[in-house]
């Protein structure tokens, strides 16, 4: 039951970042692709996710306790808290991408590493890795359409 709880609580915390750096006036001013999802799709996705992650999470670490699936659980949430932090609080687009990159590998490490421990924990995770997808080629997209915003190096 604590192990419960305490993956339930890191979650939370990931997932407080959204709220804590959500997008304002600056982000609302940015030139997006016409392919960017409503703004109401974000926040339904993220709460889907989330418990499918806090529920990979507690799947694994059930079965096989702390090993390379769990240390990968843990480093793609640390990850996804950072994200909304560059993106949204240090309008980092340049270091955003290159961290929702390091998301992407994370996940996909997780599904691959977890798949031989819970075969549900790995699937759980497909489509929160087809949303990071997303998320990196919109916010790839997102900073090459926004130059004058970059702080950091131009996109290609």
């Amino acid at each position: 039951m604590l192990a419960a709880f305490v993956i339930g609580a890191f979650v939370l915390l990931a997932a407080s970042s959204g709220a804590v750096f959500k997008p304002g006036e600056w982000y609302d001013t940015l030139k997006k692709p016409s392919w960017t999802p409503p703004d109401w799709a974000f926040p339904v996705v993220w709460t889907v996710l989330y418990i499918m992650i806090g529920y990979a999470g507690w799947l694994v670490w059930q079965a096989a306790g702390v090993g390379l699936a769990m240390i990968l659980w843990a480093v793609q949430l640390v990850l996804n808290g950072a994200w909304s932090w560059l993106f949204f609080g240090r309008k980092r687009m340049d270091l955003a991408f290159a961290e929702v990159c390091a998301l992407w590998l994370s996940t996909a490490g997780f599904i691959l590493a977890a798949y031989p421990v819970s075969a549900v924990a790995s699937l759980l995770f497909v489509p929160y890795l087809a949303w990071v997808t997303t998320a990196a080629a919109l916010n790839f997209t997102v900073w090459r359409m926004n130059p004058d915003q970059v702080s950091g190096p131009q996109p290609l």
